[in-house]
């Protein structure tokens, strides 16, 4: 590896240590269904948004309320220690189309047409207040 390429890399790794995220990947669910639930979420705090999460009927909010646990546990893994209520709030949160499944239905008149079963990548992340006003 070059020089050039460490020190950016290296940089990526520092910028990295001070973020806090958790990723879903292949979530067998299209991407339009899950940013309804994302919507839902998006800057809010953290535990009032598992409540949201805990008491929606979308299929996808049982997903992403899992995927936040884990972005909570990743703050308290590298900050050593637990967080309170009313410290964290969901920074952002994006949801992107991953591969597709493209299948055939049979139609009439001996035609076919196409079925495409999508999913999804979401990211999320969480952070504290005061330093995201900074």
């Amino acid at each position: 590896m070059g020089a050039r390429k460490r020190i950016s890399a290296e940089q990526r790794k520092e910028t990295q240590r001070t973020m806090y995220f958790a990723k879903l990947r292949n979530v067998p669910t299209s991407p339009r269904k899950m940013r309804l639930v994302a919507d839902m979420i998006r800057g809010m705090e953290a535990f009032r948004a598992l409540g949201v999460l805990k008491f929606s009927n979308k299929e996808a909010s049982a997903r992403v309320e899992k995927l936040l646990r884990s972005a909570i546990s990743n703050w308290e893994q590298k900050n050593e220690r637990k967080a309170e209520s009313g410290e964290l709030y969901v920074t952002s949160i994006s949801v992107d189309s991953a591969a597709m499944l493209k299948r055939m239905r049979p139609a009439p008149q001996g035609r076919g047409y196409r079925v495409r079963k999508r999913s999804n990548h979401v990211t999320l992340f969480v952070d504290t207040k005061n330093e995201n006003q900074n």
